[in-house]
């Protein structure tokens, strides 16, 4: 795995979207992550430190792996262009016919014209 920083981590993950536009699958997992091991952990805390945590960015086709982690300060900026870079390679995805609307719309049809005034006497 490869831990890259933010900028050529999202130019790599650019190109696996373009490798994978006709088959494939990219995988993408973020996870909060100080990079310290539990060892250097537990001696920050018991020594006051403030532990700074960091977000864990990894993605894989399979086949390639690549990570990166971003601090708090440029997390906004990051999300700004990962969101860019989402939006403009989701277009191979199908959209979901969504049943249970259509059958709802149908009965309420159904319902508003079936339905009878009560006689008045």
């Amino acid at each position: 795995m490869v831990l890259l920083q933010p900028d050529p981590f999202l130019n790599e993950l650019t190109s696996m979207f373009e490798h994978s536009t006709e088959k494939g699958s990219i995988w993408v997992t973020l996870k909060r992550s100080s990079l310290k091991s539990k060892v250097q952990r537990n001696k920050m805390k018991t020594a006051g430190e403030e532990i700074e945590y960091r977000c864990l960015i990894r993605a894989t086709d399979g086949k390639k792996t690549i990570s990166t982690s971003v601090g708090p300060k440029d997390h906004q900026r990051f999300q700004a262009s990962y969101a860019t870079i989402l939006k403009a390679h989701m277009t191979a995805l199908k959209k979901r016919e969504r049943k249970d609307k259509k059958k709802l719309a149908e009965t309420d049809k159904k319902d508003d014209g079936s339905s009878k005034k009560p006689k008045t006497l």
